[in-house]
């Protein structure tokens, strides 16, 4: 059987992406630039092999909903919603921006950028049940459309889960992989084994205003880490 075929997109910009704040599962709809981004997303895959997609996957938050949009019309393809391709829970950070974060909660912030994966916020989720939750969803969504090509739109924690399990990587420490807004992230899938085929892709995006880039201090940064906002 040939291999699924897995187009991962991160949603479109949000104000609270530019503001630097944790959205996590706070339903954020997108700004003006966001839409921008997922009308840019639409017309490239309109122009692309993705038209012939018959599956559309998308996180239940708005603002992933709101870039899957415009391809689930232009098509039309019917977005299926899931809670398991939701960011990361981040608890009593949701919504603040990290001023805020250090001046609310000081020692939860020291214990939260020593990047520990079994450290859950209160109310929150540890990054590996984020990665359990994750990488459980997107094997199921594979397994159901086997051989088939499958778009699906999330969120940047997600697709920092799927790199490092690609890669084989601790799932302690930072980000180390670019993850922007509206871009473009090609895997295929043979046996429940992910594979990337082209990763962090934003050509359709050339022209837009930059993006905005979270960078935690230094001292929580390895020299290969290139961490993009929450």
């Amino acid at each position: 059987m040939r291999p699924t075929e897995l187009l991962l997109i991160r949603h479109g910009e949000t104000d609270w992406n530019r503001a630097l704040r944790f959205q996590g599962q706070v339903d954020i709809a997108l700004n003006d630039i966001g839409h921008q981004q997922a009308q840019r997303v639409c017309d490239h895959l309109q122009r692309s092999d993705w038209a012939q997609a018959l599956h559309l996957h998308s996180s239940d938050l708005l603002r992933a909903r709101q870039t899957a949009e415009p391809f689930a019309q232009a098509l039309p393809r019917t977005c299926q919603p899931r809670t398991g391709l939701r960011e990361q829970n981040f608890g009593v950070f949701d919504g603040l921006s990290t001023h805020e974060i250090q001046a609310q909660h000081p020692e939860l912030w020291a214990q939260w950028r020593r990047f520990e994966a079994d450290f859950a916020l209160p109310q929150g989720e540890s990054t590996r049940q984020f990665h359990a939750r994750v990488m459980a969803d997107l094997q199921e969504i594979a397994h159901s459309h086997a051989g088939e090509r499958v778009v699906v739109v999330t969120h940047g924690g997600v697709l920092d889960m799927v790199w490092r399990s690609v890669h084989q990587l601790s799932l302690n420490g930072p980000r180390q992989c670019d993850i922007p807004n509206a871009g473009l992230n090609h895997l295929k899938v043979t046996q429940g084994r992910f594979e990337i085929l082209a990763w962090a892709s934003t050509p359709h995006l050339a022209g837009m205003p930059p993006q905005p880039i979270y960078r935690p201090p230094p001292e929580v940064l390895k020299p290969s880490s290139a961490p993009t906002s929450r």
